[in-house]
């Protein structure tokens, strides 16, 4: 999966806050993605995140 720093995923799961919109911060073998409403950060495996993906909103798009 072609996934770049900054991006913008769409998970399937919401986080807590109610948001499902996450920020990537960093990608190797997990992934640190920042929730959009809240600022939390969380680490996840790449398989587990991969798998996870409603879709991918480049850097450039709007949402």
């Amino acid at each position: 999966m072609d996934i770049a720093i900054g991006d913008k995923l769409v998970m399937k799961k919401q986080h807590p806050c109610g948001n499902n919109i996450f920020a990537v911060k960093r990608i190797g073998m997990d992934f640190k993605l920042c929730c959009i409403k809240c600022n939390h950060e969380i680490m996840i495996s790449r398989k587990k995140a991969e798998k996870g993906i409603k879709r991918i909103i480049r850097q450039g798009e709007n949402i």
